[in-house]
């Protein structure tokens, strides 16, 4: 019998399978409930129930489960944080993150609830109360079936905060780039460093590069040096 840390792993996914259908269930269908198992970033969902974010499984993990996979022991539960599909829909989710016996993370437990409707609703009495505040600005998240979509989409949101194309940053906005997507877990992903330099017209040894640049401006032992 094996008893090693993927056998308790499994076991744990396994008695929450039930635990997505019961809680999709209770909330209806402005709710979908996502389990994920981080050891496959590819292919991490498995489990879902609902169709608020469209996953399915056998899906890769999104954008939210790469930042928990970057920071690693680190890593904390997020709760009740507001963020828009591509598609436009106003999600509040939750992700729960799961731990084995050693404390270490494998997983998440993801709940998402569509609150466009109650949204519409508050807009609407605001209008009539005379409140014309602007709605915030939200984020939107990228929840694709498959890792390519997901890391494609984070690069592209990062080239949006910088001047120009990648020919006209300068060096410290390249690496600040690289930075950027390793913070938020991109190159946890296996293949994703040679999927980042096709996206920027850039060579794999240029990529890398800059990302031994960006990783050694946090490392104590090279003094901050990039």
């Amino acid at each position: 019998m094996d008893n090693g840390p993927d056998a308790e792993r499994d076991a744990i996914l396994a008695a929450l399978k039930p635990v997505v259908e019961g809680i999709a269930a209770t909330f209806g269908p402005v709710c979908d409930v996502v389990l994920h198992d981080y050891r496959h970033p590819e292919k991490s969902v498995v489990a879902v129930a609902g169709a608020v974010t469209g996953r399915q499984v056998g899906g890769a993990m999104s954008e939210i489960g790469m930042r928990v996979l970057a920071r690693g022991g680190a890593a904390s539960d997020e709760l009740n944080y507001v963020t828009r599909t591509r598609d436009g829909t106003l999600v509040k989710s939750s992700t729960m993150v799961l731990r084995d016996s050693t404390g270490a993370v494998f997983g998440a437990l993801c709940v998402n609830v569509d609150v466009g409707a109650v949204t519409r609703v508050h807009d609407l009495l605001g209008a009539l109360a005379g409140l014309g505040a602007a709605p915030a600005e939200l984020p939107t998240t990228t929840f694709g079936n498959d890792i390519d979509s997901v890391v494609d989409a984070l690069v592209d949101a990062h080239r949006s905060k910088q001047r120009g194309s990648w020919a006209e940053l300068d060096r410290a906005e390249r690496v600040e780039l690289f930075d950027g997507l390793d913070a938020r877990g991109v190159f946890a992903v296996r293949g994703a460093v040679e999927q980042v330099a096709a996206r920027l017209g850039i060579s794999r040894a240029s990529a890398y590069n800059y990302l031994s640049r960006a990783r050694a401006a946090h490392d104590p032992s090279t003094g901050g040096s990039t």
